[in-house]
């Protein structure tokens, strides 16, 4: 079964109706740091608490990667098998202009991630994750892994982690990310 993201957008008209504000198909969005990944940033709210109604002020994309406190995204990764990661990069681009690309299109996203630990990132924001085809593997400190099937719900609570896909196909997952503050203990 094909998986191709489409938004359908709700709103409410000055005098209370309900009605579509968009409808769409998704396109992938890629970044030089994650090669062969596809990321569909489908909707996101600004940090704080949400406001529905109409005439509130839907997010425009790009918006930084991660929300601040209260703030949510809604993504879609595609992840390739990590065997064709190295056949995938650019082979003229710098770490720096890999940088300067990932933050021009995913604003925020590479900064999270341990440049002497690939795939290894801490992020601020408890991530509800959906596997919704493929399979996966979550690494946590030390190596501790999970395997990641379809149905599996990942709740990532701010951990230091990293996506390990072992087979030699695509994994499809959805994510809803919530922002939140970092206390220490």
């Amino acid at each position: 079964m094909a998986f191709n993201p489409r938004r359908i957008v709700t709103d409410r008209t000055s005098d209370g109706t309900s009605v579509f504000a968009e409808q769409t198909d998704l396109e992938p969005g890629t970044v030089m740091i994650m090669p062969g990944a596809e990321l569909f940033n489908v909707w996101g709210t600004q940090d704080g608490i949400p406001v529905v109604g109409a005439g509130d002020n839907p997010p425009t994309v790009p918006f930084p990667f991660f929300p601040g406190p209260g703030g949510t995204r809604l993504v879609v990764v595609r992840f390739p098998p990590d065997s064709a990661g190295a056949d995938s990069t650019a082979p003229n681009a710098s770490p720096e202009e890999m940088m300067a690309e990932a933050e021009d299109k995913q604003p925020g996203l590479a900064h999270v991630f341990e440049p002497d630990n690939p795939g290894m990132h801490t992020t601020d924001s408890i991530d509800y994750g959906i596997c919704v085809d493929g399979e996966i593997w979550l690494e946590l400190d030390d190596g501790a892994e999970a395997h990641v099937t379809p149905g599996t719900f990942v709740v990532q609570r701010g951990t230091r982690h990293a996506w390990r896909n072992k087979t030699d196909r695509h994994c499809t997952m959805v994510y809803v990310l919530v922002g939140a503050k970092r206390t220490s203990g």
